[in-house]
């Protein structure tokens, strides 16, 4: 079956606009599409999948793309359900070039089968951030409350606020309309500041769409079911349910989604007080975990979550209900754990007070964290002053060691609070404008490397940095192309480093052919295997599908400028990792051995080593040939 990716190009110096027309089978999706005409005009693609607004679940991912200002490199970042309401503009992508000469709201709109409404509605940012709900909140509210009424049906809503104009990780921020009103559940694209490229690199402060456009989606269940029950005996519904059991509901443990599941089995593993967690003993974690997690921070989610089922879904028809809710606010385990145990915080008042004034700014939430923490430790070892970082004078309560579940948690919060409005402000040195890594080396110039070395980051080259994902393994901090995603192996066994090398590529491969189709990837159980067949189903192109993302992802790699770690806890965290391992796992393989022999001697030298042989493994296994 022939067909196009319609693409509209709307310039925002100008308020022009054309469509594009590019082949399936040349490309595939918001990834590939999205890095052509990144490199071709670094513009800021905004795309749904070939799948949106079919029967499958977990099809409607709206997936940004671009040249992240944070990262420095290209750079993929996805929201949940948002693709459901694009699908009904009839393009498959929508990209942003060159920059409005104000800030400004950009509208889409279409009737029918009449043509796209393409319109640039300047805007007062100071007075609407500042003004009800605050910051990405009170602009998806001024987009609804002045041009909502001009959708036939319910449109969606894609906004940035105050940390997108002063930083380099500022968020792209949505939530279901329903009924002429903003849900409480919000969806982020946060990894890559893909919020600060929308509003200072193109102007744009938020985008409202919606329509009415009746495309040809794949709409047969029989079909659909038929093709599942050959490979799985099961039909669609049935094993979607299955495979998202985790995030819906784990009988096993009581709990879900990734808080309930990750809070709940982490034990000895967790991360808290900006990782220095990984320097004590494993009984000291174990109690930490029980005392502090299990006993209050999991438990409060527990009672208040999950046993009375304030599920929801980010938008669309979706079996897994991922979105935990607790009233207004919507608990994810990266969140929760950045500016949860991360920052010294086990309190769910205490974490919820922090986490909303993040996405209020419109912080990327797990980059926020990682540097709050950083900024906290620093505060707690006297590197820096509270007048230094434009905040009342405060010391955080850093240590296990008599810590107060509540007390201690609700002044930790406190001062992650006064620290976002410091940042937010410039006040002080705190001025992140051009990333934190940048501010940490200028730091580092004047208050001397320890105040580097406390803060635990990937780099990417000159500038670019990225917070990593919440897991005690070295999968979290290789070199990657694209890291801060899931676009890398994190499991928590031990592999050679070279192997694992082997294995992120695998993974990235798997997570880019998901995201090129705009899938979540929650539903991977069985979108992994089952998206190449549904490609032959459809359009004859399976074997061109699988090429394809092996090429995307050479392509992307061949753009790799990863830089080897320049924090002294990049590398512990990797050399007690493999101690764990040995010591408390019991471990007794020769490789790990002789890598524990090496850090001994010499870590510095041998996390070179071991960073190498990452790099050396990612490599060879993405060349283009």
């Amino acid at each position: 079956m022939h067909a196009d990716q319609k693409v509209l190009f709307v310039d925002a110096g100008t308020g022009f606009y054309r469509t594009g027309h590019f082949p399936v089978g040349d490309f595939f999706g918001p990834v590939d599409l999205g890095l052509h005409l990144a490199g071709r005009y670094n513009s800021l693609n905004i795309a749904t999948g070939l799948l949106a607004g079919s029967i499958f679940p977990g099809s409607n991912r709206l997936i940004l793309t671009g040249f992240s200002p944070c990262w420095g490199g290209f750079f993929i970042s996805s929201m949940g359900g948002a693709g459901l309401v694009f699908d009904n503009l009839g393009i498959n992508m929508l990209s942003i070039l060159n920059r409005s000469h104000v800030p400004s709201i950009l509208y889409l709109n279409r009737t029918h089968g009449e043509e796209i409404q393409v319109e640039l509605h300047p805007v007062d940012l100071t007075r609407i951030w500042n003004e009800g709900r605050g910051g990405v909140y009170s602009m998806m509210d001024y987009c609804l409350g002045n041009l909502g009424h001009r959708y036939e049906d319910d449109p969606r809503i894609l906004a940035a606020g105050p940390a997108a104009l002063v930083t380099d990780f500022g968020a792209v921020c949505s939530a279901p309309v329903a009924k002429g009103k903003v849900s409480y559940v919000d969806t982020w694209a946060g990894r890559g500041g893909l919020g600060s490229k929308m509003l200072r690199e193109h102007g744009i402060a938020g985008v409202i769409y919606g329509g009415t456009f009746i495309d040809e989606d794949f709409r047969d269940r029989t079909v659909a079911d038929q093709w599942f029950e050959n490979k799985y005996h099961q039909k669609l519904a049935a094993k979607d349910l299955e495979a998202t059991t985790k995030y819906r509901f784990e009988p096993n443990f009581k709990t879900g989604g990734t808080f309930g599941v990750n809070f709940t089995t982490l034990g000895g593993s967790m991360l808290s007080f900006n990782y220095r967690s990984i320097y004590m003993d494993e009984n000291d974690r174990k109690e930490l975990h029980s005392s502090f997690i299990l006993d209050h921070y999991l438990r409060q989610f527990n009672e208040e979550t999950i046993e009375t089922r304030q599920q929801r879904t980010c938008g669309e028809p979706c079996a897994a209900l991922c979105k935990k809710m607790h009233g207004e606010y919507k608990k994810d385990y990266e969140p929760y754990q950045t500016m949860g145990p991360l920052c010294g915080i086990f309190d769910q008042r205490a974490a919820e007070k922090l986490n909303h004034q993040a996405d209020r700014y419109g912080f990327d939430a797990i980059s926020a964290g990682g540097v709050l923490s950083w900024l906290m430790e620093c505060l707690s070892e006297r590197l820096l002053t509270a007048e230094e970082l434009g905040i009342p004078e405060a010391e955080p309560a850093f240590s296990a060691q008599g810590f107060s579940v509540v007390a201690d948690s609700e002044h930790n919060a406190a001062i992650g609070v006064n620290l976002l409005d410091s940042i937010i402000a410039k006040r002080g040195i705190l001025d992140l404008g051009e990333g934190a890594r940048k501010a940490a080396r200028r730091l580092s110039r004047d208050k001397g490397k320890q105040v580097l070395d406390r803060f635990v980051y990937s780099a990417f080259a000159r500038r670019g940095w990225m917070v990593p994902n919440q897991y005690w393994t070295p999968g979290v901090l290789s070199p990657m192309a694209i890291m801060g995603k899931y676009y890398m192996h994190y499991g928590q066994e031990y592999l050679p480093p070279r192997e694992l090398g082997r294995r992120n590529a695998q993974r990235f491969i798997k997570e880019l052919m998901m995201d090129n189709l705009g899938m979540c990837r929650f539903h991977r159980g069985w979108a992994e295997e089952m998206l190449p067949e549904i490609m032959d189903s459809l359009y004859g192109l399976k074997q061109a599908f699988k090429e394809n993302a092996a090429i995307t992802a050479s392509r992307i790699t061949s753009r790799n400028s990863s830089i080897f770690w320049e924090s002294e806890r990049n590398i512990d965290f990797v050399h007690t990792f493999l101690r764990r391992k040995h010591e408390v796992e019991g471990i007794r393989d020769d490789d790990l051995i002789k890598w524990l022999g090496l850090f001994e001697k010499d870590k510095l030298e041998a996390a070179l080593r071991f960073w190498y042989d990452i790099h050396t493994g990612i490599s060879e296994s993405l060349r283009e040939f």
